[in-house]
């Protein structure tokens, strides 16, 4: 492991922030601040008989609050995984959430914790015009995140990306409490992550601070954050791939996720509006697809981008204006390991149509810098693929 000095900070921008190496010990004052004795242990499958779950819940067990563990989350979380957490929230009888690992962890638990105490389905929440209000703000229990990776930023976010798995659509849930109180960001524990889903989880924190930082909305303090949460990934996305051990690239790349998710408050596009119904489709990692559709997207948008990217990409430090950003980022992937596009995930020519409509009808396509129609969706996806 690297030794270099990395950074420690405690943040209160959008929430309660912790931030720096080993700051996990404190898990007990962070579930004290937010007002729980009681809480659910929420994570995915994959982290479940990890070392640093079980850490996580010798920690908690030694504070007091017990080691209560819910883990049946899949890599794309679902209204089923979603009804089986609150089911077992209130059989447990907790009083908060305890949001742990990547985004799908962190997404299911936030809906845990929201979903806990309403008598509504949770699709009458949905992201559409002020549909959040139809909740009970009482029945929604307190959240303490700690992500274990570094790229959807779900752990500073007021929403989750749930699928419908009749419909097999992601719809994006929202509400202001979903935001957790207390956020522990400790690169210590995304040491462990591999190198694919280093640069997967790496590349969603790109997409979001560069879809942000495209999205026409007036918002220039997302657009400043975007800006260098683009910096910093390119700066040291390649490391943390290098070096899962590097530190110094871990934290930093902890601090662009983050970014990326206060960001894109000014909205998303078409990356992100074609990543969810193929996600949904054929359950591919999001921040992999994300990367697949990233090049094509560019291309699509550079009539109403090509300035503010060429400001990007001076910012940067990259030559050569928009050709110079699009070809930084084609070899960004290339470096990383990402698809060349959509075809090489599975996705099917002949399925271009429905994932067009299903990209038009996703809340994220209303921030694309330039319409979709149906036509330019499936124009756009072929290219992509």
């Amino acid at each position: 492991m690297t030794t270099p000095e990395t950074p420690r900070a405690n943040w209160s921008y959008p929430t309660a922030i912790r931030f720096g190496a080993g700051r996990v010990a404190e898990i007990a004052d962070a579930c004290a601040a937010a007002g729980m004795t009681r809480p659910l242990l929420v994570t995915d499958r994959g982290l479940a008989g990890l070392p640093i779950t079980a850490r996580m819940q010798d920690l908690m067990e030694t504070a007091g609050l017990g080691r209560a563990l819910f883990a049946d989350v899949s890599p794309n979380p679902d209204s089923q995984d979603l009804e089986a957490g609150v089911a077992a929230f209130r059989a447990g009888g907790h009083d908060g959430v305890i949001a742990f690992g990547g985004g799908s962890g962190l997404d299911l638990a936030k809906m845990v914790a929201f979903m806990s105490g309403q008598t509504r389905p949770v699709w009458d929440f949905e992201d559409v015009d002020d549909w959040w209000t139809r909740a009970d703000p009482a029945g929604i229990a307190p959240i303490v995140a700690v992500p274990t990776t570094a790229g959807t930023g779900s752990e500073v976010g007021r929403a989750s990306v749930i699928t419908n798995p009749e419909t097999h659509t992601k719809k994006v849930i929202f509400h202001p409490r979903v935001l957790p109180s207390v956020v522990i960001c400790d690169p210590e524990l995304t040491v462990g992550m591999p190198p694919a889903i280093t640069a997967g989880t790496g590349m969603d924190a790109f997409a979001h601070c560069l879809e942000a930082y495209c999205a026409p909305s007036f918002h220039p303090m997302s657009a400043g954050i975007a800006l260098e949460g683009m910096r910093l990934v390119k700066e040291y996305l390649p490391r943390a791939f290098a070096d899962g051990r590097d530190l110094e690239a871990r934290a930093q790349m902890m601090a662009a996720a983050a970014m990326g998710a206060v960001a894109f408050q000014k909205g998303l596009g078409a990356i992100h509006a074609i990543s969810h119904p193929v996600g949904a489709i054929y359950g591919t990692h999001h921040g992999t697809t994300n990367a697949a559709a990233m090049a094509a997207v560019l291309r699509f948008n550079r009539p109403a981008i090509e300035d503010r990217i060429e400001r990007a990409a001076a910012y940067l430090g990259v030559a050569g204006g928009f050709d110079g950003f699009a070809a930084f980022v084609a070899d960004l992937n290339t470096r990383l390991g990402m698809p060349s596009g959509l075809g090489a995930l599975g996705v099917e020519a002949a399925r271009i149509p429905e994932l067009a409509t299903m990209a038009l009808r996703d809340p994220t396509a209303g921030g694309n810098p330039i319409p979709l129609t149906q036509a330019t969706a499936e124009a756009l996806i072929a290219d992509a693929m």
